[in-house]
């Protein structure tokens, strides 16, 4: 399933160094490995009942560092079950940044963004060329990734490319390189 290439949604504001255990807190991260049950505890945090208030194609925005903590998937797979469409913070944690690829999670790098976005602005994600458009009409461009790696998050990440296509890019260059 590929996703839209436009994100409109209202926007959930968060601070610097939100970590993944107020993300999903320890205590529920360990009872299940249903994405759907742990959408339940997303942001519990912040807000448990979090899960109550979202709603589907919601955005965060936040600060720096979000994501910092545990290298689990739990983190990134509890926001996207829980309907959030995409992250955007002004950094993240290097392993929650890779993590929400690999699950087909959006997370686009926007430095300065948490200062142009308020609690539940509508904003636009375009996952074409990797920005976002503020409430006043302002595009923000995301630092840039590779293109497979926008690919592979536009197809829902790793399984799901991998579904598709049987195969990875790289490995079509490795076979390639062997064969010569």
């Amino acid at each position: 399933m590929t996703a839209p290439s436009i994100l409109k949604g209202r926007a959930w504001v968060w601070p610097d160094d939100v970590n993944t255990d107020i993300i999903i807190p320890f205590r529920f991260k360990a009872r299940t490995n249903d994405p759907v049950e742990m959408a339940k505890y997303a942001m519990y945090g912040f807000d448990p009942e979090f899960y109550k208030k979202v709603k589907a194609g919601d955005l965060f925005v936040a600060g720096k560092n979000f994501g910092g903590g545990s290298s689990r998937e739990q983190a990134p797979v509890a926001i996207k079950y829980s309907n959030v469409a995409a992250v955007i913070a002004e950094s993240f944690a290097r392993i929650f940044y890779r993590n929400c690829f690999a699950i087909g999670l959006p997370a686009l790098e926007v430095p300065g963004i948490a200062k142009q976005v308020k609690q539940f602005d509508e904003i636009e994600v375009n996952l074409q060329d990797w920005s976002v458009k503020t409430r006043d009409g302002s595009v923000h461009p995301a630092l840039k990734v590779p293109e497979f790696l926008r690919g592979l998050m536009r197809e829902g990440g790793l399984v799901e490319y991998y579904k598709r296509h049987h195969n990875f890019p790289w490995e079509t260059l490795e076979t390639k390189a062997v064969a010569r």
